[in-house]
Protein backbone atom coordinates (compact mmCIF):
# COMPACT_ATOMS: atom_id res chain seq x y z
CA UNK A 1 0.00 0.00 0.00
CA UNK A 2 3.02 2.14 1.03
CA UNK A 3 4.21 1.65 -2.77
CA UNK A 4 0.97 2.87 -4.58
CA UNK A 5 0.95 5.55 -2.28
CA UNK A 6 4.02 7.16 -3.15
CA UNK A 7 3.32 5.85 -7.14
CA UNK A 8 0.33 8.17 -6.98
CA UNK A 9 2.52 10.86 -5.04
CA UNK A 10 4.61 10.59 -7.91
CA UNK A 11 2.49 10.87 -10.40
CA UNK A 12 0.68 13.84 -9.07
CA UNK A 13 3.97 15.51 -8.85
CA UNK A 14 4.76 14.97 -12.40
CA UNK A 15 1.96 16.29 -13.13
CA UNK A 16 2.10 19.29 -11.55
CA UNK A 17 5.52 19.56 -13.43
CA UNK A 18 3.65 19.54 -16.64
CA UNK A 19 0.85 22.17 -15.80
CA UNK A 20 4.12 24.59 -14.30
CA UNK A 21 5.89 24.31 -17.06
CA UNK A 22 7.56 28.25 -17.80
CA UNK A 23 6.14 30.06 -20.24
CA UNK A 24 9.23 31.78 -21.58
CA UNK A 25 7.93 32.52 -25.09
CA UNK A 26 4.63 34.18 -26.14
CA UNK A 27 3.22 34.14 -29.71
CA UNK A 28 -0.27 36.74 -29.89
CA UNK A 29 -2.23 36.56 -33.00
CA UNK A 30 -5.39 38.70 -33.35
CA UNK A 31 -7.95 38.38 -36.25
CA UNK A 32 -8.75 41.86 -36.72
CA UNK A 33 -12.68 41.52 -36.96
CA UNK A 34 -12.79 37.87 -36.59
CA UNK A 35 -15.95 36.54 -35.28
CA UNK A 36 -16.63 33.02 -34.57
CA UNK A 37 -18.80 32.91 -37.23
CA UNK A 38 -15.37 33.52 -39.55
CA UNK A 39 -14.07 30.73 -38.14
CA UNK A 40 -17.17 28.89 -38.49
CA UNK A 41 -17.18 30.06 -42.52
CA UNK A 42 -14.16 28.77 -42.87
CA UNK A 43 -15.03 24.99 -41.46
CA UNK A 44 -18.17 25.52 -43.92
CA UNK A 45 -15.37 26.26 -46.89
CA UNK A 46 -13.52 22.97 -45.88
CA UNK A 47 -16.00 20.64 -46.17
CA UNK A 48 -15.47 20.36 -42.44
CA UNK A 49 -12.00 19.18 -42.56
CA UNK A 50 -10.05 19.39 -39.66
CA UNK A 51 -8.74 23.09 -39.63
CA UNK A 52 -5.94 24.78 -37.18
CA UNK A 53 -8.53 26.24 -34.80
CA UNK A 54 -10.23 22.70 -34.14
CA UNK A 55 -6.50 21.74 -32.81
CA UNK A 56 -6.25 24.09 -30.17
CA UNK A 57 -5.27 22.12 -26.84
CA UNK A 58 -8.18 25.05 -24.72
CA UNK A 59 -10.47 27.07 -26.15
CA UNK A 60 -12.54 30.15 -24.14
CA UNK A 61 -14.45 33.27 -24.97
CA UNK A 62 -13.77 37.09 -24.05
CA UNK A 63 -15.97 39.87 -23.87
CA UNK A 64 -15.16 42.92 -25.93
CA UNK A 65 -16.98 46.06 -25.03
CA UNK A 66 -14.82 49.34 -24.36
CA UNK A 67 -15.13 52.09 -21.05
CA UNK A 68 -17.65 53.78 -23.07
CA UNK A 69 -19.31 52.16 -25.44
CA UNK A 70 -21.05 48.71 -25.92
CA UNK A 71 -19.48 48.17 -29.35
CA UNK A 72 -15.89 48.28 -29.04
CA UNK A 73 -13.64 49.63 -32.21
CA UNK A 74 -9.87 48.39 -32.85
CA UNK A 75 -8.01 51.14 -30.39
CA UNK A 76 -10.05 50.60 -27.21
CA UNK A 77 -10.16 46.80 -27.84
CA UNK A 78 -6.54 46.56 -28.67
CA UNK A 79 -5.40 48.74 -25.77
CA UNK A 80 -7.21 46.26 -23.20
CA UNK A 81 -5.65 42.91 -25.25
CA UNK A 82 -2.03 44.93 -25.01
CA UNK A 83 -2.63 46.65 -21.85
CA UNK A 84 -5.43 44.83 -19.64
CA UNK A 85 -6.99 47.97 -19.13
CA UNK A 86 -10.17 48.93 -20.34
CA UNK A 87 -10.34 52.93 -22.53
CA UNK A 88 -12.65 54.85 -24.35
CA UNK A 89 -12.69 54.11 -28.34
CA UNK A 90 -10.61 55.66 -30.61
CA UNK A 91 -7.81 55.45 -27.18
CA UNK A 92 -4.54 53.94 -28.12
CA UNK A 93 -2.18 52.35 -25.05
CA UNK A 94 -3.82 54.92 -22.09
CA UNK A 95 -7.00 55.27 -19.65
CA UNK A 96 -10.08 57.39 -20.39
CA UNK A 97 -8.36 59.80 -18.53
CA UNK A 98 -5.25 59.44 -21.00
CA UNK A 99 -3.03 58.16 -18.48
CA UNK A 100 -0.04 56.00 -20.48
CA UNK A 101 -0.60 52.47 -19.49
CA UNK A 102 2.24 49.80 -20.10
CA UNK A 103 1.66 47.49 -22.33
CA UNK A 104 2.80 43.28 -22.79
CA UNK A 105 5.79 44.31 -24.62
CA UNK A 106 6.60 46.42 -21.77
CA UNK A 107 6.61 44.28 -19.38
CA UNK A 108 8.54 41.40 -22.18
CA UNK A 109 11.03 44.07 -22.12
CA UNK A 110 11.35 44.35 -18.44
CA UNK A 111 12.09 40.48 -18.43
CA UNK A 112 14.47 40.93 -20.90
CA UNK A 113 12.70 39.70 -24.14
CA UNK A 114 12.78 40.35 -27.05
CA UNK A 115 9.52 41.86 -28.84
CA UNK A 116 7.89 41.97 -32.19
CA UNK A 117 4.91 42.95 -34.21
CA UNK A 118 3.55 41.36 -38.02
CA UNK A 119 0.69 43.08 -39.92
CA UNK A 120 -1.02 42.84 -42.74
CA UNK A 121 -1.46 46.89 -42.65
CA UNK A 122 0.63 49.64 -41.77
CA UNK A 123 1.96 49.36 -38.31
CA UNK A 124 0.45 52.70 -37.51
CA UNK A 125 -2.63 51.14 -37.34
CA UNK A 126 -4.97 50.62 -33.95
CA UNK A 127 -4.09 47.29 -32.86
CA UNK A 128 -0.66 47.07 -33.52
CA UNK A 129 0.31 50.68 -32.24
CA UNK A 130 -2.11 49.44 -29.10
CA UNK A 131 1.02 47.62 -27.92
CA UNK A 132 3.51 50.64 -28.32
CA UNK A 133 1.26 53.79 -28.19
CA UNK A 134 -0.03 55.91 -26.56
CA UNK A 135 -2.70 58.49 -27.21
CA UNK A 136 -5.78 59.81 -27.09
CA UNK A 137 -6.54 59.43 -30.52
CA UNK A 138 -5.59 56.30 -33.15
CA UNK A 139 -5.38 58.77 -35.87
CA UNK A 140 -2.28 60.65 -34.74
CA UNK A 141 -0.85 58.95 -36.87
CA UNK A 142 2.41 61.19 -37.27
CA UNK A 143 3.19 61.39 -33.44
CA UNK A 144 2.22 57.17 -33.28
CA UNK A 145 5.11 56.56 -36.20
CA UNK A 146 7.56 58.91 -33.58
CA UNK A 147 6.01 56.30 -30.80
CA UNK A 148 7.01 53.41 -32.56
CA UNK A 149 10.74 54.55 -33.53
CA UNK A 150 10.88 55.65 -30.30
CA UNK A 151 9.52 51.94 -28.90
CA UNK A 152 11.64 49.09 -27.55
CA UNK A 153 10.27 46.74 -30.53
CA UNK A 154 12.56 44.53 -31.68
CA UNK A 155 11.07 43.21 -34.74
CA UNK A 156 8.27 45.07 -37.00
CA UNK A 157 7.22 44.30 -40.18
CA UNK A 158 3.97 45.43 -41.93
CA UNK A 159 3.10 48.75 -44.21
CA UNK A 160 3.03 52.54 -42.83
CA UNK A 161 6.66 54.00 -45.15
CA UNK A 162 4.17 57.11 -46.57
CA UNK A 163 3.87 57.92 -42.44
CA UNK A 164 7.24 57.42 -41.73
CA UNK A 165 7.97 59.71 -45.12
CA UNK A 166 5.25 62.18 -43.37
CA UNK A 167 7.06 62.76 -40.41
CA UNK A 168 10.81 62.22 -41.46
CA UNK A 169 10.90 63.42 -45.61
CA UNK A 170 13.32 61.89 -46.94
CA UNK A 171 15.68 60.85 -44.11
CA UNK A 172 13.67 57.92 -42.93
CA UNK A 173 16.49 55.73 -43.19
CA UNK A 174 18.92 58.22 -41.18
CA UNK A 175 15.87 58.81 -38.53
CA UNK A 176 14.89 54.95 -37.99
CA UNK A 177 18.95 54.43 -37.83
CA UNK A 178 19.82 56.72 -35.58
CA UNK A 179 16.89 54.95 -33.17
CA UNK A 180 18.87 51.30 -33.37
CA UNK A 181 16.76 50.51 -36.27
CA UNK A 182 17.90 48.24 -39.38
CA UNK A 183 15.41 49.42 -42.42
CA UNK A 184 13.95 46.63 -44.62
CA UNK A 185 11.69 48.11 -47.63
CA UNK A 186 11.98 44.36 -49.39
CA UNK A 187 10.78 41.04 -47.85
CA UNK A 188 14.42 40.08 -49.29
CA UNK A 189 15.94 41.77 -46.78
CA UNK A 190 14.04 40.37 -43.77
CA UNK A 191 15.00 37.28 -45.12
CA UNK A 192 18.40 37.84 -44.59
CA UNK A 193 18.59 39.94 -41.71
CA UNK A 194 20.56 38.21 -39.14
CA UNK A 195 18.76 39.52 -36.08
CA UNK A 196 22.13 41.39 -34.98
CA UNK A 197 20.24 44.45 -34.68
CA UNK A 198 16.44 45.84 -33.94
CA UNK A 199 14.85 45.66 -37.69
CA UNK A 200 11.69 47.58 -38.98
CA UNK A 201 10.26 46.30 -42.30
CA UNK A 202 8.54 48.72 -43.98
CA UNK A 203 7.45 46.60 -46.80
CA UNK A 204 4.42 49.26 -48.33
CA UNK A 205 3.28 52.95 -48.27
CA UNK A 206 0.27 51.88 -46.29
CA UNK A 207 -1.11 48.23 -46.19
CA UNK A 208 0.89 45.41 -47.43
CA UNK A 209 -2.11 44.47 -49.13
CA UNK A 210 -5.28 42.24 -48.99
CA UNK A 211 -5.03 38.39 -50.22
CA UNK A 212 -1.68 38.26 -49.86
CA UNK A 213 -0.81 34.83 -49.92
CA UNK A 214 1.71 33.55 -48.13
CA UNK A 215 3.21 36.56 -46.69
CA UNK A 216 1.42 36.48 -43.28
CA UNK A 217 3.03 33.20 -42.68
CA UNK A 218 6.50 33.87 -44.22
CA UNK A 219 6.33 37.08 -42.10
CA UNK A 220 5.78 35.30 -39.03
CA UNK A 221 8.46 32.68 -39.75
CA UNK A 222 11.23 35.29 -39.91
CA UNK A 223 9.78 37.09 -37.26
CA UNK A 224 10.49 34.32 -35.19
CA UNK A 225 13.86 33.43 -36.54
CA UNK A 226 14.85 36.66 -35.21
CA UNK A 227 13.49 36.96 -32.08
CA UNK A 228 14.89 34.09 -30.87
CA UNK A 229 18.27 35.58 -32.01
CA UNK A 230 17.76 38.37 -30.25
CA UNK A 231 15.85 37.27 -26.91
CA UNK A 232 18.17 34.12 -26.08
CA UNK A 233 17.64 32.77 -23.20
CA UNK A 234 15.05 35.14 -21.92
CA UNK A 235 12.60 34.21 -24.90
CA UNK A 236 10.74 36.67 -26.47
CA UNK A 237 6.63 37.83 -27.19
CA UNK A 238 5.27 38.10 -30.61
CA UNK A 239 2.37 39.96 -31.70
CA UNK A 240 0.87 38.71 -35.17
CA UNK A 241 -2.37 40.69 -36.22
CA UNK A 242 -4.82 39.40 -39.41
CA UNK A 243 -5.53 43.13 -40.21
CA UNK A 244 -7.45 42.86 -43.22
CA UNK A 245 -10.11 40.16 -42.24
CA UNK A 246 -11.91 43.44 -40.92
CA UNK A 247 -11.98 45.61 -44.28
CA UNK A 248 -13.44 42.35 -45.76
CA UNK A 249 -16.21 42.09 -42.86
CA UNK A 250 -16.76 46.28 -43.26
CA UNK A 251 -17.01 45.52 -47.14
CA UNK A 252 -19.63 42.61 -46.56
CA UNK A 253 -17.61 40.19 -48.95
CA UNK A 254 -17.40 37.03 -47.65
CA UNK A 255 -15.28 35.37 -50.59
CA UNK A 256 -12.29 38.18 -50.00
CA UNK A 257 -13.08 37.17 -46.07
CA UNK A 258 -12.28 33.53 -46.28
CA UNK A 259 -8.78 35.00 -48.15
CA UNK A 260 -7.70 36.98 -45.40
CA UNK A 261 -8.80 34.55 -43.00
CA UNK A 262 -6.68 31.53 -44.68
CA UNK A 263 -3.88 33.50 -44.88
CA UNK A 264 -4.21 34.59 -40.76
CA UNK A 265 -4.56 30.24 -40.40
CA UNK A 266 -1.26 29.96 -42.43
CA UNK A 267 0.20 32.35 -39.48
CA UNK A 268 -1.50 30.42 -36.83
CA UNK A 269 0.04 26.92 -38.31
CA UNK A 270 3.64 28.14 -38.17
CA UNK A 271 2.78 29.59 -34.67
CA UNK A 272 1.53 26.18 -33.58
CA UNK A 273 4.41 24.17 -35.34
CA UNK A 274 7.01 26.20 -33.78
CA UNK A 275 5.38 25.99 -30.23
CA UNK A 276 5.22 21.86 -30.59
CA UNK A 277 8.86 22.05 -31.23
CA UNK A 278 9.55 24.53 -28.33
CA UNK A 279 7.91 23.40 -25.10
CA UNK A 280 8.36 26.79 -23.39
CA UNK A 281 6.02 28.42 -26.38
CA UNK A 282 2.10 29.27 -25.71
CA UNK A 283 0.26 30.39 -28.80
CA UNK A 284 -3.12 32.55 -28.23
CA UNK A 285 -5.11 33.20 -31.17
CA UNK A 286 -7.87 35.54 -30.96
CA UNK A 287 -9.68 38.61 -32.26
CA UNK A 288 -10.38 42.53 -30.94
CA UNK A 289 -14.19 42.22 -31.93
CA UNK A 290 -16.28 40.37 -34.65
CA UNK A 291 -17.06 43.24 -37.96
CA UNK A 292 -19.88 43.04 -40.55
CA UNK A 293 -22.53 40.78 -38.14
CA UNK A 294 -21.71 37.67 -40.08
CA UNK A 295 -24.30 34.97 -40.03
CA UNK A 296 -24.46 31.88 -41.60
CA UNK A 297 -27.55 30.57 -42.91
CA UNK A 298 -30.03 27.75 -44.65
CA UNK A 299 -30.42 28.90 -48.51
CA UNK A 300 -33.78 27.37 -48.05
CA UNK A 301 -36.77 26.78 -45.34
CA UNK A 302 -37.39 23.36 -46.44
CA UNK A 303 -35.18 21.33 -44.24
CA UNK A 304 -37.13 17.71 -45.73
CA UNK A 305 -34.43 18.75 -48.29
CA UNK A 306 -31.30 16.12 -48.05
CA UNK A 307 -29.32 19.78 -48.60
CA UNK A 308 -30.67 23.59 -48.32
CA UNK A 309 -27.60 25.57 -49.12
CA UNK A 310 -25.52 27.48 -47.08
CA UNK A 311 -25.73 31.35 -47.62
CA UNK A 312 -23.43 34.13 -45.54
CA UNK A 313 -25.47 37.15 -44.60
CA UNK A 314 -24.16 40.15 -42.82
CA UNK A 315 -25.99 42.34 -40.95
CA UNK A 316 -23.93 45.63 -40.37
CA UNK A 317 -20.76 47.31 -41.75
CA UNK A 318 -20.16 48.51 -38.79
CA UNK A 319 -18.74 46.06 -35.82
CA UNK A 320 -21.16 43.71 -33.20
CA UNK A 321 -20.90 42.90 -29.57
CA UNK A 322 -20.96 39.50 -29.64
CA UNK A 323 -18.89 37.19 -27.80
CA UNK A 324 -15.18 36.30 -29.49
CA UNK A 325 -13.69 33.22 -29.29
CA UNK A 326 -10.03 32.49 -27.94
CA UNK A 327 -8.00 29.50 -29.20
CA UNK A 328 -4.90 28.34 -26.80
CA UNK A 329 -1.53 25.94 -27.88
CA UNK A 330 0.63 24.90 -25.69
CA UNK A 331 2.60 25.27 -22.59
CA UNK A 332 0.27 27.45 -20.28
CA UNK A 333 -3.06 26.87 -22.53
CA UNK A 334 -5.26 25.84 -19.53
CA UNK A 335 -4.39 29.97 -17.46
CA UNK A 336 -7.27 31.35 -19.49
CA UNK A 337 -10.85 29.86 -19.31
CA UNK A 338 -14.22 30.47 -19.84
CA UNK A 339 -15.40 33.79 -20.32
CA UNK A 340 -12.89 36.35 -19.73
CA UNK A 341 -13.14 40.07 -20.17
CA UNK A 342 -10.53 40.98 -23.06
CA UNK A 343 -8.58 42.71 -20.46
CA UNK A 344 -7.92 39.31 -18.69
CA UNK A 345 -5.79 38.18 -21.48
CA UNK A 346 -3.39 40.61 -20.85
CA UNK A 347 -3.13 40.32 -17.46
CA UNK A 348 -2.92 37.18 -17.32
CA UNK A 349 -0.16 36.75 -19.77
CA UNK A 350 1.75 39.25 -18.30
CA UNK A 351 1.84 37.07 -15.13
CA UNK A 352 2.83 34.48 -17.10
CA UNK A 353 5.82 36.22 -18.85
CA UNK A 354 6.89 38.55 -15.91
Amino acid sequence: MKRVLLSIVAVLIGVGGVSAQEVKNVIYLIGDGMGLSSVSMMMVESGYETTIFDEADNVALQKTYSADNRITDSAASGTALATGYKTNNTYLGCTPDGKAVESLMDVAKRAGKATGVVVTTYLQHATPAAFYAHTQSRHNYEIITQQLVNSQIDVAIGGGMEYFRKVYGEEVREHVGGAGFTLAEEFSSVEQANGDSRLLALLADWEVGSNSGSYLADATREALRLLECRGGEEGFVLMVEGSLIDGMGHANDAKAQQAEMQGFMEAIEVAVAYAKEHDDTLVVVTSDHETGGLSIVSADANFNLSEQGVEYRWTTQGHSGVMIPIYLYGTGNEKINGIVENTDIAKRLMELID
